[in-house]
């Protein structure tokens, strides 16, 4: 046992099936890890400190490549299809003893951590890694037990990471050689053949969108979430690369989380302990708390550096557009106690519209909003995903399909109650383009951003006049402080008004289009709340 380790029984090994592994470290300290690191030749520090890896073939998740086990649990619960595709729950047991005979003779490094804030929803788990930087990455992102909590520590849930591992698609059952494996009636995350981190969290995250909403009556979200000096909550849904992190990290307002939350009936709690940012053409002045929580303990992941230095160059993409950091939340200062807040009296859906047609700030009445969570829609960013190198439309129902396995409709259900309950305001912010779609345009300054929810927040748009956007009947209003007044209508930025009628014709169409699939769950005041394809002005 490495003098580093903290041992722990028999009993905790065995039941994983690691009694072969030649050492097990055990709930390793930041500095520790950072040193097993450097030692295997796996990592170097930035000049701010933080451990900068590589995650080798994959710098991104691999949505094709995520299964759930299909078992008397899940087949009749869970929304089967290209989300959610069913793996045989033979072949998940033939495939974890093939990765844990992988792990026989090597050294591994276990985690206790845990899921959600909230007392009467914390998932304990264990994590179990191959790589050190991947163990770290858990305590950076999960809940991090106190030592009274570690002395009889039960997992209720467990992850296997062994990105060295290359299933054999043959014998696995797997489409390649990576694979992230979600079981629930085992209660088992497995990862194999990659080295991204993110399908660590993604996979928990999967798993609690499964477990809160199905079996705890608690609404799960993909959204950011913090809380203002009076107590009033803000939750900002979006999918990655729409704002989540940045906008959510205000230093006017304590910061809840940025990722992933629980709704119950009267609050909202962090799942994680940590925030997991995109780096890519960072800066401090335009996200200072971010920036200056890159220091010793931080992950930074398939950055590049300034010639002949250790000095981190954020607007290098050439291993990819994905370069991230994650880092515990107790790195920024502005933080929230407990990690929870009041219901939310504000929820924003972050879009990211990579055409330019959508207002960078609208009103959503209750059926719009209905409609827009159910969509999704965004563009999907360079770099999030194994494959993306430029924005491409995209619909994700509740911002997060990819990490949801019960039927969308589900989770809209929940949000509506809640929406009415609370009598909460909704608005659509458009993190994307204006002027002009991608290209053409220019990204709406996050300044910009920041002004328009800042005001939405502090009732200064509740007596300004709103106008209706002609194709998608959105309220936009017509002022709004430090906020130039001509980019609130799209349409004004525009130099060709022909040419962005075309646009948003074209992207109410995809709208539509992407509805029907949901349209026989929705009732007639959320199908009135479509855009109008094929009207124009």
């Amino acid at each position: 046992m490495n003098e580093y380790g903290k041992k722990a029984d028999n009993a905790s090994i065995s039941a994983l099936g690691l009694e072969n592994v030649d050492t097990v470290y055990w709930n390793l300290e930041p500095s520790q890890l950072i040193e097993e690191n450097l030692l295997r030749g796996e990592g170097v520090l930035a000049d701010t400190g933080a451990l900068a890896i590589d995650t080798g073939e994959f710098t991104g998740r691999s949505p094709q490549d995520r299964f759930i086990v299909e078992d008397e649990i899940t087949k009749d619960a869970v929304w089967w299809g290209p989300i959610n595709k069913p793996f045989d729950a033979d072949k998940f047991d033939l495939l974890y003893n093939r990765v844990i005979a992988y792990l026989g003779g090597k050294e591994v490094y276990a985690r206790d951590a845990i899921a959600c804030s909230s007392e009467k929803y914390s998932l304990p788990i264990r994590v179990v890694t191959e790589f050190p930087y991947s163990n770290l990455f858990a305590y950076n992102m999960f809940i991090r037990p106190t030592d009274e909590q570690l002395k009889n520590f039960d997992p209720e849930w467990n992850v296997i990471c062994a990105p060295g591992f290359r299933a054999n698609p043959e014998i696995d059952g797997t489409r390649q050689h990576n694979f992230a494996v979600v079981n629930f009636s085992k209660k088992i995350l497995l990862i194999g053949g990659t080295g991204y981190t993110g399908e660590i969290k993604k996979g928990i995250f999967s798993a609690l969108n499964f477990i809160l909403p199905h079996q705890k009556n608690v609404l799960s979200m993909h959204c950011s979430a913090n809380v203002g000096e009076d107590g009033d909550t803000a939750v900002f849904f979006g999918l990655s690369g729409t704002g989540k992190t940045t906008l959510s990290s205000d230093p006017n307002r304590k910061l809840i989380g940025d990722d992933e939350h629980g709704w119950d009936d009267d609050s909202v709690f962090n799942f994680e302990g940590g925030c997991y940012a995109k780096t890519i053409d960072l800066s401090e002045e335009k996200e200072p708390q971010i920036y200056k929580a890159i220091k010793f303990g931080a992950l930074l992941e398939n950055i590049n550096f300034k010639d002949d230095s250790t000095e981190v160059d954020y607007h290098n993409s050439e291993k990819t557009e994905n370069t991230r950091v994650s880092y515990p939340i107790h790195h920024i200062d502005n933080v929230q106690e407990g990690l929870s807040g009041a219901a939310p009296k504000n929820i924003f859906f972050l879009t990211c519209d990579a055409y330019g047609v959508l207002p960078p700030i609208s009103k959503l009445s209750p059926a719009q909003a209905m409609y827009h969570f159910i969509s999704g829609y965004t563009a999907k960013v360079a770099g999030t995903e194994a494959g993306i190198t430029e924005p491409t439309m995209a619909f994700s129902a509740c911002f997060g399909a990819p990490f949801m396995p019960l039927h969308p409709t589900k989770y809209a259900e929940m949000l509506g109650k809640k929406m009415e309950e609370g009598n909460v305001n909704v608005w659509l912010i458009n993190t994307g383009w204006s002027g002009g779609e991608y290209g053409v345009g220019s990204r709406i300054k996050l300044s910009y951003t920041r002004n328009m929810i800042t005001s939405a927040l502090e009732g200064k748009l509740d007596n300004v006049d709103f106008v209706e956007h002609e194709v998608f009947g959105l309220a936009m209003p017509v002022e709004c402080p430090e906020v130039p007044t001509e980019i609130l209508n799209p349409k004004n930025t525009w130099k060709d008004k022909d040419a962005y009628d075309t646009k948003a014709q074209k992207l109410a169409k995809a709208f539509v289009d992407n509805f029907e699939k949901f349209a026989e769950f929705a009732n007639e005041e959320i199908l009135s709340a479509a855009p109008k394809a094929g009207v124009t002005a």
